[in-house]
C-alpha cells in the first residue's frame, strides 16, 4: 500500500467523522437537551462509530486493557491524540472531562460536553485556574462518575517531553479518591496534528490505582513514572523506540 493511497483514505476518513459529529449531534439533540443520558448515549455511538469506522478505512485496530474503573476515580491519562478520547470515553461508564474552556464554545462538542458535565479550564493565571477547577468539580460531582484529566495539559506527542501539571495532583488531595494512571500509545498511528492515519494496533492501558492518602509530591511523581514507563513500552510494541531522551514538545 503506498503513502499516497493511505493517504487518501485518512482524508475519507477524517471527513467522515466529522460529518458523523455533526449528523449524530443533530439527530441526538433533543434526547440530548432533555437528559444527560441522552447527551452520553449519543457521544458513546459517535466513539464506537468512529473506532469501527477507522479499523475498516484506515487500518487503526484499537485494544483496551488493563482494569476500567466503574466507580468513582480520577483518571489520569496520557494524552497523544483524539483517538486516546475515544477508547477511554467509549471503554469508561460515566467519563467527565476536565477539558480547555475554549472547546466549551465550539459547536456539537461544546453542547454535548456541558451536557455531560465536563469541567471547563483556563489555561491563564494558574493558580485561580486551578482554584476555579476545584470548584468547578465539586459542583459536578453530585453524581458518581470518573473524571479524566490529562496531566501534561495537552496532546503530547510521542518520545517528547512535557512536564506534568500540579493540577492533577491539586484534584489528587481534595477529592481524596484513588487514581487510576492510563498509559497509550496511539500517538504513532494517529498523530496529534495532520491527516495521516496509519495502520496498526492503538492501545490505551489503565494501570492499577494510586490510592489515596499520598503525599502530593510523591503522588506526582509516581503518576508520571508510572504513566511514562508502561507509554514507553507500549509504544516500543509498535517499533518506536528512543535513547531514553525525549524529544523537548
Amino acid at each position: 500500500m503506498t503513502l499516497a493511497f493511505q493517504y487518501l483514505r485518512s482524508l475519507i476518513y477524517v471527513i467522515q467523522i466529522y460529518a458523523a459529529m455533526l449528523l449524530l449531534g443533530i439527530v441526538f439533540a433533543p434526547y440530548a437537551l432533555l437528559s444527560k443520558n441522552g447527551a452520553r448515549q449519543a457521544c458513546k455511538t459517535y466513539a464506537r462509530w468512529a473506532l469501527w469506522s477507522a479499523r475498516w478505512m484506515v487500518g487503526i485496530r484499537t485494544e483496551v486493557r488493563g482494569t476500567v474503573p466503574i466507580g468513582e476515580v480520577i483518571v489520569a491519562a496520557k494524552h497523544q491524540s483524539f483517538l486516546d478520547i475515544l477508547v477511554i470515553f467509549n471503554a469508561l461508564p460515566q467519563a467527565k472531562f476536565i477539558m480547555k474552556r475554549e472547546l466549551m464554545w465550539t459547536p456539537i462538542i461544546g453542547v454535548y460536553a456541558k451536557r455531560l458535565g465536563c469541567i471547563p479550564v483556563n489555561r491563564g493565571r494558574r493558580g485561580a485556574a486551578i482554584a476555579r477547577m476545584v470548584q468547578d468539580v465539586a459542583k459536578e460531582f453530585t453524581e458518581p462518575g470518573q473524571l479524566v484529566i490529562y496531566p501534561q495539559g495537552t496532546r503530547v506527542a510521542p518520545g517528547a517531553q512535557k512536564s506534568y501539571k500540579v493540577g492533577s495532583g491539586v484534584l489528587y488531595a481534595e477529592l481524596q479518591q484513588p487514581c487510576v494512571p492510563v498509559a497509550t500509545n496511539v500517538g504513532l498511528l494517529w498523530p496529534r496534528t495532520g491527516i495521516l492515519r496509519k495502520p496498526g494496533l492503538g492501545v490505551v492501558e489503565f494501570l492499577d490505582p494510586i490510592p489515596p492518602g499520598q503525599e502530593r509530591d510523591l503522588f506526582m511523581a509516581e503518576l508520571e513514572r508510572r504513566i511514562e514507563t508502561r507509554s514507553d513500552a507500549l509504544m516500543s510494541e509498535l517499533g518506536f523506540e528512543h535513547d531514553g531522551l525525549r524529544q523537548h514538545g
